[in-house]
């Protein structure tokens, strides 16, 4: 249900800035460090390969985020239960890569309108997707790092 919720924001979010803002203009929110962008990314996470001439660059981002999911998927299937701090790390990711997929498999580039900066130095562009995948991966992380043995896992 969690990943259902991200995919159904992501795309209303894509949706409505898609239809208000126009390409390369913004709305400034927080003067000097919040605004709303339109942009279009035809890269992965944060412009990567963004400026790649390849023919094969769609192809390759849609194959690997189509493998990424089936592995979180598989993962999320594999847990006993899901309010858990990785199910819900899982569901966040497998929501975010979801968002995006739909994006560069209906137009072969994600939009993207979030932007953070201060003064000459700014946060790339990104979208509610790419925050669901780096807001999950972080509590994966957070949680590898300090988590709590069980005591079945304790040995003497």
């Amino acid at each position: 249900m969690l990943a259902l919720l991200v995919v159904m924001l992501d795309r209303w979010t894509k949706r409505v800035v898609a239809a208000h803002i126009t390409l390369y203009s913004h709305i400034q929110v927080i003067p000097g460090f919040f605004r709303l962008t339109h942009t279009e990314n035809t890269g992965a996470a944060f412009s990567l390969f963004a400026d790649s001439p390849s023919h094969w660059k769609v192809a390759l981002l849609v194959g690997f985020s189509v493998i990424a999911m089936v592995i979180v998927s598989v993962l999320l299937w594999k847990q006993s239960r899901a309010l858990t701090t990785t199910g819900i790390a899982l569901s966040l990711i497998l929501g975010g890569a979801v968002g995006n997929l739909w994006d560069r498999v209906a137009s072969g580039r994600v939009v993207d309108f979030l932007l953070f900066y201060f003064k000459q130095y700014q946060w790339p562009v990104f979208n509610l997707a790419d925050s669901a995948i780096v807001v999950g991966a972080a509590l994966l992380v957070m949680e590898i790092l300090f988590a709590k043995p069980h005591p079945s896992e304790i040995h003497s």
